[in-house]
């Protein structure tokens, strides 16, 4: 006889089930807890330095943030790692940058550990335990936690920021961006292509109208769910931009030069009480390669455009904070300011990727290939009034970047102060009181600190893998109470050789020299509990000290994968052999979304190429066969007046060729470049019987050219701003077939040739 259907029910099911709803009780599956939860917003900013917002002695103004500050907390010993993609990494996992993947940013692939540049499937994310409780979650803005290699239309996106623990997301998976015309926006999970910006475009407004409109979304569809908005500006890294009103606020302000602006800053901090009476600001850095002459012996015909790179500079920081003055407002609009923990700080000190003069033409500072000569043009000259508008890419001098590291030492890249504090604040009326803490933290600190604040458990596990221990902890205590002793004790840090450790208020510090030996010769030490700015090497007077603190760096070292250590040579440029299907040859249909940067870049860098446009051609039919590039170094091919043109964009320098009529019917439009010695190419266009050439011109490699490969129109930056001027994005108004590209044989001083070479001869891939 059947067990009656009313007495079976179904297994797992809590309720009870009948033949009929009468006969049944319903239940459902249960909710993560919510109530009360605070909703959390981190604001990250790139290359920020200690001094350069209002609240740590900076003169730009930042009334938004001086009004998050005034209302919460402002922590004084914060301490990141000295780059982006590893703080990032550290972040939002609260793992040691190298257990976490990313010993450096992610734009290598050597091979080992703790340069895999994949966040580990065993580590959860902030807003994957965030999700799991209830928590919605959104991001915008830079990613930079995927190597870029993986950043292409068909990658595995295990590492893109929806497969880590993001409802929503817009932005660029890249480290940096132009932010008058951003090279490649993704919306999800998808590219976001952009036929053209309009005039006056300003990425950093752009964010911030995503981001609120993203909270203003979910609450229009859900008046209780707590959220997480992960808001990593690309500014203020480099490329450097702002609008005209923006630039125009700022014109004149920093005339004094840079050593009066680091003075000033040292007295407010000093005054606010950020460091004890008798901290010494130190001289200015005289490192060989890092050194800041004193701004009187600056030439007076370049103190002008020294000062202009500052005003560009500040410019871009007043647009940041005046988005954090508009999310604030947003929050303030819905009724939940109060219960929201607002973070804001940066991923690493002030940068000196301008070098000593500053730049005009930011992508050539990327070129760091043994053999390039020496007389690489740097810099492109461009008019005064044109720094920080959309036709340059700028960055200031270092000596800017000293007076933003105020009051430390060296820049981003180093393991001094001056690489690795920043600026930290914390604001949440509902449940912390303003003030203002000096103990240790640091950024592996920031989920355990989140989690606990928000009453989430960190999740035990990832897609069914038990969860890695986490390196960071809770701060909580000290930010409840101002006397409670940091519980982060001990420290280690490195990146690019350069090494550092902190315990208990001591700490060993390395500038590396490539090329040298890593021993126990490099290390200072400082005892930073009473000498902040590092200015006092007490190595000889503590050598067991000095010992004690190096060999506990060694043994982290080898507990979070930090080795090997690099050494600077052809190993650093290896990439894994799978790679090597981006530089086979391809066909460019129109249509396709502006191809990734990096892919891009194989079919082209250190070697021969052409790209050949098939194209059904009639008279008046005009526009953009292909581009690759943007302002800051690119090419262009376009049909104008029935002849075929190619601009060629050096870093910023445009080069023209003749123009080559063409007869009405299928015609091939080629342009073939030609590897030279010196980093050069011999660039010939040709269609039909006709041909016209361009060269020898430096090639585009580092980054350039940053934007990738489109057809049928320039699409995001203009390669030719004349041509912009005159016709935008110039869509190609014709019949255009197809654009193929076949790379061609590497060029002997290819970095990769190099370290492959090197690699088959020590059987690296045995």
């Amino acid at each position: 006889m059947s067990t009656p259907p009313h007495a079976r029910g179904y297994t797992g099911f809590p309720g009870r089930v009948g033949r009929t709803f009468a006969e049944s009780r319903p239940a459902w599956p249960a909710e993560p807890g919510r109530a009360g939860r605070p909703n959390i917003v981190v604001v990250l900013v790139d290359d920020l330095g200690y001094a350069d917002i209002g609240p740590f002695g900076g003169e730009v103004d930042t009334p938004a943030l001086d009004a998050l500050a005034a209302g919460g907390l402002r922590l004084s010993n914060y301490h990141t790692t000295p780059l982006c993609s590893p703080s990032r990494a550290a972040l939002l996992t609260g793992l040691n940058p190298h257990r976490a993947g990313f010993a450096f940013p992610a734009n290598s692939d050597p091979g080992y550990p703790g340069f895999s540049f994949q966040l580990p499937d065993d580590a959860p994310s902030l807003p994957e335990s965030l999700r799991a409780a209830g928590y919605a979650t959104l991001a915008v803005g830079k990613w930079h936690l995927t190597r870029d290699a993986a950043s292409h239309d068909a990658a595995d996106r295990s590492s893109w920021p929806l497969q880590r623990g993001f409802d929503r997301y817009f932005g660029s998976l890249e480290g940096l961006t132009n932010l008058h015309h951003p090279h490649r926006l993704v919306w999800d999970n998808s590219p976001y292509d952009v036929a053209d910006y309009r005039d006056g475009y300003h990425l950093t407004d752009d964010l911030t109208d995503r981001a609120i409109g993203m909270v203003d979304t979910l609450r229009a569809s859900d008046p209780d769910k707590p959220f997480f908005l992960y808001f990593a500006h690309h500014a203020m890294h480099g490329p450097l931009g702002a609008t005209p009103a923006d630039l125009a606020h700022y014109r004149g302000r920093y005339d004094e030069g840079w050593d009066v602006i680091r003075e000033r800053r040292f007295a407010k901090q000093l005054a606010e009480g950020l460091f004890p009476p008798g901290t010494t600001l130190p001289p200015r850095n005289s490192e060989p390669g890092r050194d800041v002459p004193p701004w009187s012996e600056v030439p007076a015909d370049r103190r002008e455009f020294f000062a202009r790179y500052m005003e560009v500079y500040a410019a871009t920081l007043h647009a940041v904070d005046r988005s954090v003055g508009r999310v604030v407002e947003a929050l303030r609009r819905h009724g939940e300011l109060d219960n929201t923990i607002v973070v804001f700080t940066s991923d690493n000190g002030a940068t000196a990727e301008g070098g000593p003069e500053g730049t005009r033409s930011y992508f050539s500072q990327f070129v760091h290939v043994p053999g390039v000569p020496s007389t690489w043009d740097r810099d492109v000259a461009r008019d005064l009034d044109l720094l920080g508008g959309p036709q340059a890419t700028v960055h200031y001098p270092r000596g800017w970047a000293q007076a933003s590291n105020t009051p430390f030492r060296l820049y981003k890249s180093d393991t001094y102060a001056g690489g690795v504090r920043t600026p930290f604040l914390a604001h949440w009326p509902a449940g912390l009181q303003p003030g203002l803490r000096h103990q240790y933290a640091y950024v592996t600190d920031v989920t355990p600190t989140l989690l606990e604040l928000a009453g989430v458990p960190r999740l035990e596990a990832r897609h069914g893998v038990p969860a890695v221990e986490e390196d960071g902890v809770s701060v909580v205590p000290v930010l409840r109470d101002p006397d409670a002793a940091s519980p982060h004790t001990s420290q280690y840090t490195e990146t690019g050789g350069n090494r550092g450790y902190y315990a208990d208020g001591w700490k060993v510090v390395t500038r590396h020299v490539p090329g040298t030996a890593y021993d126990d010769g490099e290390w200072e030490l400082y005892h930073v509990a009473e000498d902040p700015t590092e200015t006092e090497d007490v190595a000889a007077a503590h050598p067991g000290k000095l010992a004690e603190l190096a060999a506990a760096w060694e043994r982290e070292a080898w507990r979070n994968t930090v080795f090997p250590l690099t050494d600077h040579g052809p190993a650093a440029h290896l990439r894994r052999p799978s790679d090597e299907r981006f530089s086979r040859p391809v066909t460019l249909y129109p249509g396709t979304p502006t191809l990734e940067r990096y892919r891009s870049a194989q079919l082209v860098q250190f070697r021969d190429f052409t790209a050949t446009a098939a194209v059904d051609f009639h008279p008046g039919d005009r526009g953009v066969l292909f581009a690759h590039g943007d302002q800051g170094g690119g090419y262009v091919v376009f049909v104008d007046r029935d002849a075929v043109h190619l601009t060629y964009n050096a870093y910023g320098k445009p080069f023209r060729s003749e123009p080559l009529p063409l007869r009405d019917g299928d015609v091939e439009v080629r342009l073939t470049a030609r590897a030279l010695p010196d980093f050069e190419w011999a660039l010939t266009l040709t269609a039909g019987d006709s041909a016209a050439s361009i060269g020898p011109v430096p090639q585009l490699i580092g980054l350039a050219p940053f934007t990738g490969i489109s057809v049928g129109a320039d699409r995001g930056g203009p390669v030719d701003w004349d041509l912009h001027t005159a016709e935008r994005a110039f869509p190609y108004t014709g019949a255009l077939r197809h654009v193929r590209y076949e790379p061609g044989p590497q060029a002997a001083y290819d970095p990769a040739l190099l370290a492959r070479l090197w690699a088959e001869a020590e059987r690296v891939y045995d």
